[in-house]
């Protein structure tokens, strides 16, 4: 394993620790997840940093992610492989949050539960973007049906930023194929959006 695929963690652990911490909860010790949280902690922060750029509107921090995603991972069964399939899973995880939350957000902003106002010009903003959000949730949904592996290298280079070298290990790949994965799910997710995907 490639123990660079991430920035080191605020604790230093490496890949092999958090292994062994996966393990450990898996077979049933209670700390080794708060343990393992206080390790990525970092990590996942700058993971919901980046898949809240340019969605600062939506009213979710950092913090809120982290804590929801940590909270959802913390509730289930999957049986942990190593460090980058705990990360992967991780990222996404933090996209069915952000989904979710963008979801809410449209439905109050058109009606929902609450009295329906004319919206200024911030409150466009902010549904705009939670539109944006799930526009991209629905092309990636999309090129998981058609190609689910060049989906899911996009995923996990661009909304996880795992390094090539980490994608290929999760996924049994080379990086020759991951490099061509990727550059075949920027291409026609820009066709989609009609832009290009943002570095």
């Amino acid at each position: 394993m490639n123990e660079d695929a991430y920035p080191s963690t605020s604790t230093g652990s490496s890949g092999h620790d958090l292994t062994l911490l996966l393990l450990a909860w898996k077979h049933g010790d209670a700390s080794a997840f708060e343990r393992l949280a206080h390790a990525v902690h970092q990590e996942f922060l700058r993971m919901a940093g980046a898949r809240l750029r340019g969605h600062d509107p939506l009213t979710l921090t950092r913090g809120d992610v982290v804590n929801e995603a940590m909270l959802r991972l913390m509730q289930a069964s999957t049986d942990w492989q190593n460090r980058d399939h705990f990360f992967a899973i991780a990222s996404l995880t933090m996209r069915s949050v952000l989904r979710e939350h963008a979801r809410a957000r449209l439905a109050d902003k058109r009606g929902g539960q609450r009295v329906q106002m004319t919206l200024d010009d911030e409150a466009f903003g902010e549904e705009s973007m939670a539109a944006d959000l799930l526009t991209l949730d629905a092309l990636l949904t999309q090129l998981s049906h058609d190609d689910e592996r060049s989906a899911r290298v996009l995923e996990m280079s661009y909304f996880n930023g795992l390094q090539r070298e980490a994608i290929a290990e999760v996924l049994d790949i080379s990086v020759p194929t991951v490099d061509r994965e990727l550059r075949f799910a920027r291409a026609w997710l820009a066709e989609q959006l009609g832009r290009e995907l943002q570095a």
